[in-house]
């Protein structure tokens, strides 16, 4: 069996967006891929720590931090 992981970011106006957009991207990468001959699995929560960035002598220097994305699995059998 053969999978593929794509990250799902969605993006609404704050102003005129809702949760049937992001429901409208979700099912547009879906369909895309399912045309392609992917079957949709499950969408995955993926948590990633982001190393500090120590900057140029101590300036610029930013703090690590924890951050999720959400991933789209496919398969074909």
């Amino acid at each position: 069996m053969e999978y593929k992981v794509v990250p799902f970011i969605a993006s609404i106006d704050p102003k005129k967006g809702n949760t049937n957009h992001v429901a409208e991207q979700l099912e547009s990468l879906i369909k895309n891929f399912t045309n392609q001959g992917w079957e949709y699995v499950r969408l995955e929560s993926v948590s990633t720590f982001v190393h500090p960035d120590t900057g140029c002598f101590g300036f610029g220097a930013r703090p690590g931090y924890t951050t999720n994305n959400q991933m789209v699995v496919f398969q074909k059998k």
